[in-house]
C-alpha cells in the first residue's frame, strides 16, 4: 500500500489498556482469540497510517466506514491480552475535541463543517445503541500528559534505541492494572492533602475513572509512540519522567515543597522543549 505508507506519522503518545480474553463477551471473545493466534498483529505505525490516509481523500474521510477489527496483542502472566483499536470510536471522540484545539478557519479548511456535522450525527446514533462504549486507547499529541506518568514506576521503563517498528527507538512502560490503580489512588491522596483541587487532580481523577472500567487483570501501557522522533537521542535515552513524577508525589506526601518544585521544573522544562517543536518551521 504505497499511498498509505507514504503518510507521515504525527508525534503522538499513547496510553493503552490490554484486557484478558475473558473480559470480552462472545462472539467478540472468539474473534480476538483467533486474531491473537495469528501472531501477526499490525503495529501502531500501521494504525496511524491507515487513519491518516483517509484525510488525504477528496472529500476527506475523517472516520472509517466500519469499526476496525484489529487490536494490539500482549501477554501478562501467561495470559493473552488484547487492546482493540476502535479507530472509529476514537475518531469520533477526537473530532469532538478539535474545535478547542484549532482555529475555526484552519479546521474548516481541513474538515468542512458538513463533514463534521455528519460525523457528529453518526456518532450520536451509534451512542444510542452503545451507551457503555469506551476506548481502550488514549492519545496525546506533542506530549505525554503528566497524569499518565503517575500510573507507572521507573523500573518498568523499557528503552531500546532500535527496538521499535523499522528499527526506530522504543520507549514504553507496562504495569498490571492493580498497580496502576494503586498509584493513582496514592497520587490523588498526596495531591489532595497538599494542594488545592486543580487541573492535575481533576485529570488524574479522570484517568482513574477510565481505568476502573476495565478488567482488574488488564495490562496498562504508556508508549511514547511517534514522540521518539521529536526528541534528541540523548534526551530520549535519559528521559525518566516517570521517576520525576514519582519523586514529586513523594515530596508532596512528605510536605517537602522545595523538592516537589524541583521535580516539577525538571519535568516541565523537558517537555516544553518537545512541545515547542510543534511550532518550529
Amino acid at each position: 500500500m504505497p499511498a498509505v505508507s507514504s503518510v507521515l506519522v504525527p508525534y503522538a503518545s499513547y496510553l493503552r489498556v490490554y484486557e484478558p480474553l475473558a473480559a470480552f463477551p462472545e462472539p467478540e471473545r472468539g474473534h480476538w482469540t483467533r486474531y491473537a493466534r495469528r501472531g501477526t498483529a499490525p503495529t501502531a505505525q500501521d494504525e496511524l497510517r491507515r487513519s491518516l490516509a483517509g484525510l488525504l481523500a477528496t472529500p476527506p474521510a475523517p472516520l472509517p466506514a466500519h469499526e476496525s477489527p484489529d487490536a494490539f496483542v500482549a501477554e501478562l502472566d501467561g495470559a493473552v491480552c488484547v487492546c482493540p483499536w476502535r479507530t472509529r470510536l476514537r475518531g469520533w471522540l477526537a473530532l469532538a475535541e478539535l474545535p478547542g484545539l484549532l482555529p475555526g478557519s484552519v479546521l474548516d479548511a481541513a474538515l468542512p463543517p458538513v463533514v463534521r456535522e455528519q460525523a457528529a450525527a453518526d456518532h450520536e446514533r451509534w451512542r444510542e445503541r452503545n451507551p457503555e462504549a469506551r476506548p481502550w486507547i488514549r492519545t496525546a499529541v506533542w506530549q505525554v500528559p503528566m497524569r499518565w506518568f503517575a500510573l507507572f514506576a521507573d523500573e518498568e521503563r523499557e528503552y531500546d534505541p532500535a527496538g521499535g517498528p523499522g528499527g526506530t527507538p522504543l520507549l514504553r512502560y507496562r504495569t498490571p492494572m492493580v498497580e496502576a490503580r494503586r498509584r493513582v489512588a496514592r497520587s490523588l491522596k498526596a495531591l489532595r492533602d497538599s494542594v488545592d483541587e486543580g487541573p492535575l487532580t481533576e485529570n488524574l481523577t479522570d484517568v482513574g475513572r477510565w481505568l476502573e472500567e476495565f478488567h482488574p487483570r488488564s495490562l496498562v501501557e504508556l508508549d511514547y509512540g511517534g514522540l521518539v522522533h521529536a526528541m534528541a537521542p540523548e534526551v530520549l535515552a535519559g528521559d525518566h519522567s516517570v521517576a520525576d513524577v514519582a519523586e514529586g508525589i513523594a515530596a508532596l506526601r512528605d510536605r517537602d515543597e522545595d523538592a516537589a518544585g524541583k521535580a516539577y521544573r525538571r519535568l516541565t522544562e523537558r517537555w516544553r522543549a518537545v512541545r515547542d517543536r510543534q511550532f518550529a518551521n
